[in-house]
């Protein structure tokens, strides 16, 4: 389905920016080619890391998904501009008749093809260099922004039922890092340091941490080793780990990093006499495998008197969780839109795009996540890494 729309998608941009822009022959041809060209690396870089491996298809996955940004862009602009197209080549074929059947006291002016032909070139050319500049200019910002650092946001949440003992502890939250093709090593050991600049007393990883199998990206998940916290890291799966042939496999590996994996089930942390439930549940890919999110499970013999957070990818859940009491919800998988208009859609689809937000008497905090998925391009929901700070109270 994915790969149909893509095709009818690159087939409008050839009509518009190419076919219309240009006459038969040599521009055109080469024009062609390079648009052929383009799109193969598009289709290469979404199939090509499940055939020939994800360190493989680094070379053709960064051209190829830079330009499925461009594209989409253009395509938005192109769009827009369809009406504007259709009005003013109406405004040149009604001059176009005017001139040829003038009125009984002016002579007749013969029909000119090749200037209707220059009009409707130059109509065609202006707005496929508009589209075309904008789209650049686009996707060069949204490359800055998902390539640059991502912005620490530090956020106050109050629980109900948190010990004043337990006031002001730190809770480091980053999601959607997305190792793979186009990001690597050096991408987790950025992400690292700037946790641990935050001091956190307790990180954790919601989901959506790797793009391909331990021995394609175990030496790029290495850095979570060095994580540095109080009370230990915790790892719940996105629905991108349930993508790889084994993901247990990532499990075993970050256990052996140091990175405790929370599936369905829950762990006590506690400082001094205080403390808090934190539990965490499998993404809701995982039912494919039969190993989807089980909340019964995963809050099996929590007090309620104490307060519970619960890691789960996916904001959905949300709902699910409000019914069984959970205090705070940590979730990624939104990339906050991560390209402009997409923040509509997931809204669709997700109870909440990016932020603190709440669903009766459940806080939900959603993540934009340090990473990005597809093109390397975010616009208007630039990458962040959170530090909670739980504070008693309503």
């Amino acid at each position: 389905m994915l790969g149909a729309v893509l095709a009818l998608i690159s087939l409008y941009l050839w009509q518009r920016l190419i076919r219309d822009t240009t006459r038969p022959g040599r521009v055109r041809r080469v024009l062609t080619a390079a648009h052929l060209v383009l799109t193969t690396l598009l289709f290469a870089a979404l199939i090509g890391p499940r055939f020939v491996g994800v360190n493989e298809s680094r070379w053709y996955a960064w051209p190829g998904y830079l330009w499925l940004g461009a594209m989409w862009y253009l395509l938005l602009l192109l769009l827009a501009f369809e009406p504007v197209r259709l009005v003013l080549r109406a405004v040149l074929a009604r001059r176009a008749r005017a001139n040829a059947d003038p009125g009984p006291d002016e002579p007749a002016e013969r029909p000119n093809p090749d200037r209707t032909l220059d009009r409707r070139l130059f109509l065609a050319r202006a707005g496929a260099v508009a589209a075309g500049a904008v789209s650049v200019g686009l996707v060069g910002i949204g490359a800055a922004t998902a390539l640059g650092p991502p912005a620490v946001v530090r956020l106050p949440v109050r629980l109900r039922r948190l010990d004043p003992a337990l006031g002001g502890y730190r809770v480091a939250v980053v999601s959607d890092i997305h190792l793979g093709p186009l990001m690597g090593r050096a991408h987790t050991e950025r992400i690292v340091a700037m946790i641990n600049r935050a001091e956190p007393d307790l990180v954790a990883i919601v989901g959506d941490l790797v793009d391909g199998t331990v021995d394609e990206l175990g030496r790029a998940a290495e850095p979570l080793r060095d994580l540095v916290s109080r009370d230990g890291v915790f790892f719940v799966t996105g629905n991108h780990e349930y993508f790889v042939d084994d993901p247990d496999g990532w499990v075993r590996e970050l256990d052996r990093l140091g990175v405790h994996t929370l599936r369905n089930e829950n762990t006590l942390i506690r400082r001094g006499g205080a403390a808090f439930h934190l539990a965490g549940v499998n993404d809701l890919v995982g039912n494919r495998r039969a190993d989807g999110p089980d909340l019964d499970r995963a809050l099996s013999g929590v007090d309620a008197a104490r307060p519970t957070v619960l890691l789960a990818h996916q904001p959905v859940l949300v709902g699910e969780a409000a019914r069984r009491g959970v205090d705070l919800q940590l979730s990624g998988h939104t990339h906050g839109g991560q390209l402009w208009p997409f923040h509509y859609l997931v809204r669709l689809e997700q109870p909440a795009l990016a932020g603190l937000s709440a669903v009766g008497d459940t806080q939900l905090y959603v993540t934009r996540g340090a990473g990005f998925w597809g093109p390397p391009v975010r616009i208007g929901a630039p990458p962040d890494i959170t530090v909670l700070t739980l504070q008693p109270g309503t």
